[in-house]
């Protein structure tokens, strides 16, 4: 017998995937970190719409999935993607960071996909191919408030190295600065 997580297929993002990563973006953001049963932020609407459609629209996607220096990878069952996660060279502000090193940017997985190992997965793949390309600390920015994804990071080794404001429109979320090695 199979696991749901036997035909999840990891896998690089692909150009094509574009349209399909956004619209799986903009949902788990809301999900996570807009509705009642997420974080619940209160995110003012011109905010929130204008961060979505410059970080999620299918145009914004494809530039980032071209961005020189940057992975993607997608777990996909029968072609529908269920998570996804983005590392690339770092861009979080702090001191002893450079964009030499690599920066996990994104780990979202979908919320009918949650509890599936998908982002262990993920992550295993991302941390891999970040080692595989700096010889420098490994960087991740967290919102300060998703104890999940922070309790999730330091079991893979990662240590709380700063904070920062993370702009959502004009609103501005807290945010810590995770680094490893």
């Amino acid at each position: 017998m199979t696991s749901n997580t036997d035909t999840v297929l990891i896998r690089a993002a692909r150009p094509e995937d574009a349209e399909a990563l956004g619209a799986l973006g903009r949902q788990t953001f809301i999900d996570t970190f807009v509705a009642a049963e997420g974080f619940a932020i209160p995110y003012p609407a011109d905010d929130l719409a204008a961060f979505l459609d410059a970080s999620f629209s299918p145009e914004a996607t494809a530039r980032k999935l071209a961005e020189p220096g940057a992975a993607w990878w997608v777990a996909d069952r029968d072609g529908a993607l269920l998570a996804f996660a983005n590392a690339g060279p770092n861009t979080l502000p702090h001191p002893e960071a450079s964009p030499a090193n690599m920066e996990l940017r994104r780990l979202y997985v979908g919320k009918s996909a949650q509890g599936l190992g998908l982002g262990t997965r993920l992550l295993t793949a991302s941390l891999d191919w970040m080692e595989a390309n700096t010889d420098g600390p490994l960087w991740i920015g967290v919102w300060s408030g998703n104890a999940k994804a922070l309790k999730l990071y330091a079991a893979h080794g990662f240590e709380k190295a700063g904070e920062y404001q993370y702009p959502v429109g004009a609103w501005m979320d807290d945010e810590f600065i995770l680094r490893r090695g």
